[in-house]
């Protein structure tokens, strides 16, 4: 191309000059608008691949039925225009450095989805079982008297839904064989027939339920509780029949005693009888009380007296004192027990505190005839009745509580210490009434 050719006028050559200027300006600040943009995009990315990763981030990531977020792509820098004319001399717009390739997101690993399960329904609470009735300890040393009276009873009852006159017959033989007594027979028929309706006559429960709540009655005697802290010494004078159980009954009350914590003496008045000052010598031994004990054949009241003098002066809390075994019909054997009685009030005031009457249980209702007697001569202010474990005719503690009014204080119901029980009204009927086991 000729340029000689060209004529430009002076206006037209400045507009051109102007263009072209206006072109290389533009190209240059576009090249550092690029450059600028690069360098900060590539800071971005070094930043970003040395941050930690933000905790939940991966889980988020792979959380099922989410998909995971791809990285945005950079956006393409702006590239420089082209001038409008090549030959305008004007040098050429640099072209843009190579970007490199971002760096793979690393993959987070696949996760198994966590299956929740739905709750399952609370199972219904179970009900409580109901609280088993407590066997009173009575219960296996009374088991042949159950068999005995109560078993008959029992039997007269089984089956029957109502009453007639010749059950009430045999109800009153049941109990007349029953070692309670014929007086005592004779009420309970009487308070039957008295008491109870018509209607309640015909109903064997109703009879069984009157007979229980009639014998708790008879026995729970208004008698104040025995007091053993009410003097010191505490003075217990014990009689009885021979073979009653006195000495044994006088060995386990000690026991628990001294369990208590309480200083115990024991007289050993049976100077008759040879082996029982060793049987009480040997009871001290086991319990830990203490024994005063005369020669053979000395006069009872003397080994008491001398028993109870030390048990005042040296601060025992109990004295026991046993005395001879006698039988109930002989008259000059009961006057000597009078005379105990009467030095044992002499060597110390107020006593005795308490004297009880040791009946064996199996003697049936002899045993009726002997309380009486013994009560005739003495002040007898508890009974004791013993060896309820061996007989069926227990039944004579109803007797004995309806006929002399004297209150039972313990009762006997095995060969064990502890088998010496207090005595308690309402658990003795509920363990004499009790069903028998099969």
């Amino acid at each position: 191309m000729d340029l000689s050719s060209i004529h430009l006028t002076p206006t037209e050559l400045y507009e051109l000059i102007g263009v072209v200027g206006g072109l290389g300006v533009s190209g240059t600040l576009g090249v550092l608008f690029v450059r600028r943009a690069r360098a900060v995009r590539r800071r971005q990315i070094e930043e970003s691949e040395e941050a930690p990763a933000l905790p939940g981030s991966e889980e988020r990531a792979a959380k099922p039925g989410r998909p995971r977020a791809e990285p945005e792509a950079e956006p393409e820098p702006a590239r420089p225009r082209e001038t409008a004319s090549r030959g305008s001399g004007a040098a050429p717009a640099r072209a843009p450095e190579p970007r490199p390739a971002p760096l793979p997101a690393p993959e987070a690993e696949p996760r198994s989805a966590q299956v929740i399960p739905f709750p399952a329904p609370a199972p219904a609470p179970e009900p409580a079982p109901a609280p088993k009735k407590k066997v009173s300890a009575l219960a296996p040393g009374l088991a042949r008297t159950r068999s005995g009276f109560v078993a008959r009873l029992g039997a007269v009852f089984s089956g029957r839904k109502q009453i007639d006159p010749a059950v009430v017959d045999e109800i009153e033989k049941v109990l007349l064989t029953a070692d309670i007594g014929v007086r005592t027979s004779q009420k309970l028929l009487e308070e039957i027939r008295s008491s109870l309706s018509r209607s309640e006559l015909k109903d064997p429960d109703a009879v069984w339920a009157f007979l229980r709540q009639r014998s708790t009655e008879m026995l729970a005697l208004p008698a104040p509780p025995v007091d053993f802290n009410a003097a010191k010494p505490f003075v217990l004078l014990v009689i009885g029949v021979n073979g009653s159980g006195k000495t044994t009954t006088i060995g386990k009350l000690a026991a628990a005693l001294t369990g208590e914590g309480k200083k115990v003496m024991m007289a050993a008045g049976d100077t008759f009888r040879a082996a029982a000052a060793e049987q009480l010598e040997i009871w001290a031994g086991r319990t830990g009380a203490s024994i005063v004990r005369g020669k053979e054949g000395a006069d009872p009241s003397s080994v008491i007296f001398d028993g109870i003098k030390k048990a005042a002066t040296e601060g025992y809390d109990v004295a026991i004192a046993d005395t001879a075994g006698r039988l109930h019909t002989k008259t000059d054997l009961m006057q000597e027990l009078q005379k105990v009685r009467r030095v044992v009030a002499k060597a110390a005031a107020g006593a005795p505190h308490e004297t009880w009457l040791v009946i064996d249980s199996t003697s049936g209702q002899n045993a009726i005839a002997q309380a009486q007697i013994f009560t005739e001569a003495m002040s007898v202010s508890g009974i004791v009745l013993t060896k309820l474990d061996g007989t069926a005719k227990g039944g004579v503690i109803l007797g004995i509580a309806d006929q002399l009014k004297i209150p039972v204080r313990y009762v006997g119901v095995g060969e064990k210490v502890e088998d010496l029980r207090p005595f308690d009204p309402a658990e003795f009927v509920e363990a004499l009434f009790a069903p028998l086991e099969n």
